[in-house]
Formats: structure tokens, sequence, C-alpha cells
């Protein structure tokens, strides 16, 4: 079976469709929901170190802002595109409805690949994009975050950026940055915290025991490694990990902690001791109890769905699953948490980031992630309960949680 298609704005509003039908809402619902409020597309030229001048593409798209301002990451990527990025910013209404904060979903992006770009270039993009959107984000309005090849570096340019054009000092206006700027304690690990209770919490309610059950993860950048080694000190034995260049496995388990160090020192994990190479598509059929992909979207085909071996999917990565892929493993009974469940637990610690800088007051690391856990474990109890009471999969069941909050907000303001 061939898909149909791989854009991800159109597989964002195909999952959508599914929960307005299950829910039976007012199809202006659906009509409203489809489309972005506002889709800004930027042109940025930035001087490069040799003199020279290059012309950047960069976008962010409002979604919804019934339930609050819109909230979502800035990614730097060869591929970023305006579907692309609407349907990020899609899924970022429905992440923060089905946590049940008060936002909506946005999301940026700029095309590029920052590898090849000096620390200074980087620098230079990164302002001249805040120059380019200032008047689209604000701490009351839209708030970015670091997402795909951005970091806290980055959102502290960011920062700065905005606050020389406000001539103010705005720490809301962006989340995921250095804790000496307003950053908040936990917000690193948070992601990965957050794949790591609902793969918990789904084990329980499944009699699969955590210590002992293999694990792979696809991805190892922030929510990838956070993610194994927070399974890893709940019992579990992580077998597998892969990135865009290798896979690397060992039937023993793999010591996240170290390799964490080793990938720091050497940039890659290939190499890594006590464990053999496998080619990176190889992550996808391994024998093993649950599988976190951790990377980009629309890695789980109707090509290597049937290959999967797992009990259990984690969506680390937003949109890694195409609804043919749904399906097949819907039909083999592989369980998905589905990423805007799996994966809100980011957007909850900036949602408290936000919430500190407007106060002033900042919590300890271990208040927050005693409120993140509260949130998360509350949030995965609500999507079973829908899934059970309606015979659906996780996925449907979180799209109607997320659906009918909005749905609501939307009807309280008059929307329709």
């Amino acid at each position: 079976m061939q898909e149909k298609t791989l854009n991800p704005f159109e597989i964002a509003k195909q999952q959508l469709k599914m929960a307005c039908d299950r829910l039976g809402v007012d199809p202006v619902v659906y009509e409203i929901l489809s489309k972005p409020q506002k889709v800004i597309e930027v042109s940025i030229p930035v001087k490069m170190d040799d003199g020279s001048v290059r012309v950047f593409t960069g976008f962010r798209v409002q979604h919804n802002n019934a339930i609050g301002p819109t909230k979502g990451g800035i990614r730097f990527h060869p591929n970023v595109n305006a579907d692309e990025v609407k349907a990020l910013a899609m899924w970022m209404t429905f992440k923060c409805a089905v946590v049940g904060i008060p936002y909506g979903g946005g999301k940026g992006g700029v095309a590029v690949n920052p590898k090849e770009l000096s620390k200074e270039e980087l620098e230079r993009l990164s302002r001249a994009f805040i120059d380019a959107i200032y008047d689209e984000i604000g701490p009351d309005k839209d708030i970015p975050a670091p997402d795909v090849n951005t970091n806290s570096q980055i959102m502290g340019w960011m920062l700065d950026e905005y606050n020389k054009i406000s001539r103010k000092d705005n720490p809301g206006v962006i989340t995921g940055k250095p804790l000496s700027v307003g950053g908040s304690k936990g917000r690193v690990a948070a992601t990965g915290l957050g794949v790591a209770i609902t793969v918990r919490e789904l084990a329980k309610k499944m009699g699969l025991e955590l210590k002992g059950a293999k694990v792979a993860v696809q991805g190892f950048g922030n929510v990838g490694s956070y993610t194994a080694l927070i399974l890893q000190q709940y019992g579990a034995k992580i077998v597998a990990i892969s990135n865009s260049r290798t896979c690397i496995y060992s039937e023993k388990g793999i010591d996240v902690e170290k390799l964490m160090e080793y990938r720091e020192k050497t940039g890659n994990i290939a190499g890594f001791a006590d464990t053999e190479e496998l080619p990176k598509e190889e992550i996808f059929t391994l024998d093993v109890d649950i599988f976190v992909p951790a990377a980009l979207e629309n890695v789980i085909t109707s090509q290597n769905a049937d290959k999967i071996k797992a009990k259990i999917v984690a969506e680390g990565a937003n949109g890694p699953t195409t609804p043919e892929a749904d399906e097949i493993l819907d039909r083999k009974g592989v369980v998905v948490i589905p990423d805007i469940l799996a994966n809100a637990g980011g957007v909850t610690v900036s949602y408290f980031e936000w919430v500190q800088n407007l106060y002033g007051f900042y919590w300890t690391e271990e208040e927050i992630l005693k409120r993140e856990e509260k949130i998360m474990v509350e949030a995965f109890n609500n999507v079973y309960e829908i899934s059970r009471q309606y015979n659906v999969n996780l996925r449907t069941a979180a799209y109607m949680l997320s659906v009918k909050r909005v749905a609501e907000a939307m009807k309280a303001k008059g929307w329709y």
C-alpha cells in the first residue's frame, strides 16, 4: 500500500476530521480548526562571514488562540516549508489542550541547514528572524521556544533582540531560555520525561513489566536522549539507539548517561563501547517491547509499519506516524501513544517558565518535576478513559479531548 500523501498538514487535518466526526461537533468547528488563523512568511537577508548576503525564508504560523496566546517552537532545518509549519502549529493547539494549559498552537521555522553556518552567522540569522516577526509575537500574543536544531543559546539571542527593539525586559516572550535570563529548571529534560511518564502509565494499564523491557529509540537529540535516560532509570533496558547516520545496538543494554557524554565529546554515537553498528533503518525492525520515534515527522510509514515488533510506540517526535501506518499498527494491536500526548511535557514546562517569568517568582526543580508529573499522569488517564469509553485508539481519544476543549472555548467566545 503506497501512501497517498506525506504532506503533514493534510495528515493533521485528517486526524482532526476523525475526532470531529466521532464527537459529532458542529461542522463549523472543523472548518475553523482546519485552517490556521495567521500564516506569516518572511525573507531574511543575512550577511555571511565572507561579506556575501544570503536570503533565508522563515515562517511563523498561529493556528488558534481561542484558549490563550499561541505557543510553539522555532526549528532551523533545510526542509522547513509552509505546510510543515502549519501542521506543527495545529498539533500544538491540540497538544496544549490535551494537557489543559491555556495556550493555542503556534510554530515557526527557517529553511536553513544550521550546521553550514558559523556561530556568528547563526546569531545574525536568529536575530534577523526576530526582527522580521517582531510585531507578531509577545508574552500575551505568541510565545516561541526551541525546536529541531535550535537551543537555549539561540533563544537567548532572540530574547535579546526582542528586548532591544521593545526597549523593555520581556522574559516571557520566549521559553527554553538559559537559566541566567529567566529560563526554567527542569526544561531540558521536560519533553523526554513526559514521554517516559506516558510509557510507564501505559505499561501499567497493559500489565507490561517496565523493569527489563527492551526499548529502541530513533533519534538521539534532546527528546530521544532524555526519554532513553529516564526509561532506563525506570528499569527498562535500552538496546538500540539511532541518529541520522547510524544505529547502535547492544543486547545487554546501552548505558545512556555514558552515551550522552560520549556524544558530547565526539559529536556522534557511532563507535560507542560494547555496541554493534547496524544500518539506521533497522531501528524499526528490532525485536523490542517499546519503540520511541523521537526524530522527525513521517518516519513510520506503510513501508515499515508492518515490520515493527514493539507492543508500544511512544511518539517523542511530532507526527512521526502516517495515517496509513497508524491503521497497520492498530490492526497489529500495537498501542501508539500519540505525539500530542506523549511529548506534551515540553510545552507543559514551557508554560511553567512563562508563568514564572510573568510573576518574577521561580520554582525549584523538584516543584517543577512534581507539577509536570501530575499534569502528564492526569492527561494520560483522561485520554485513556476516552479511548475505553468510545472504543477508539489513543490518538483519536487525545484529539477528541482536545477538540472538545477548544470547541468549548470558541463557543464561549461566540466564534460559532
